[in-house]
């Protein structure tokens, strides 16, 4: 597993705050689930015994309401740890979770993580580091439904996902291959559908990025990354 960034600011994935030791010992009682890209690996509301760690791949966390809405709340990438907040009460799931690339992980049981958790003080650390994490997350994106920038967080969206999942060409383009549909990237930049294709018109109209059908191509990143920055500039 490769270290991840995150949108959230440099975010470290649980996998990748463990100790070889930790890791061999949780790996050892674990094993590896291949999910192809659009499978579901976890379903909301379903009980649950085990959680999961993202191998390799990209997998998105969304939820449904009793009258179908649908709201994508992160993306969740190598080395990140899923389903730990009911895995380990052992209630039913609060997302449903998707792979958006074809996605390997390790499936630990409930039964066999607890006791590690419990024995190895690498693992319970790293475990309240991403719990800790994901409360912070929440916070922040609660601060930011009221701050108006979506076009900075959209940029800065953007740019994680070029970091991440990007294919950079030697020009400086970066394309990124994700089947995010444009209510993905307004449910994570927490504004809507009519907002998010305003600013992609812009920003294609500026020669900043193109889009199509799965994929979107930064042209000049760098214009992206200054509009990132709370202070960022107004595109022309």
């Amino acid at each position: 597993m490769r270290p991840a960034g995150s949108a959230s600011g440099g975010r470290v994935p649980f996998w990748h705050l463990l100790d070889a030791p930790a890791r061999a010992e949780l790996a050892a009682v674990a094993r590896r689930v291949h999910y192809p890209a659009g499978d579901s690996l976890l379903q909301q509301h379903e009980l649950s015994d085990h959680l999961l760690v993202v191998e390799r791949g990209c997998v998105k966390v969304l939820v449904e309401s009793g009258a179908g809405y649908r709201a994508i709340l992160a993306i969740r990438g190598d080395g990140d740890l899923l389903g730990e907040q009911a895995g380990l009460d052992g209630g039913s799931r609060s997302a449903t979770l998707h792979a958006l690339t074809d996605v390997i992980a390790l499936h630990i049981p409930l039964s066999r993580f607890g006791p590690i958790k419990r024995d190895n003080p690498v693992v319970a650390q790293a475990l309240q580091q991403v719990l800790s994490g994901r409360l912070r997350e929440a916070d922040q994106q609660r601060a930011a439904t009221g701050s108006g920038v979506v076009r900075t967080r959209l940029a800065a969206l953007l740019l994680e996902l070029a970091e991440r999942y990007g294919d950079s060409a030697p020009t400086g383009e970066v394309k990124i291959s994700l089947p995010l549909s444009q209510d993905d990237l307004a449910g994570l930049v927490l504004s809507s559908r009519r907002t998010v294709n305003r600013l992609l018109e812009e920003w294609r109209d500026a020669g900043w990025l193109r889009t199509g059908r799965r994929v979107i191509e930064l042209n000049r990143p760098e214009e992206l990354a200054e509009l990132a920055r709370p202070e960022g500039r107004i595109p022309p």
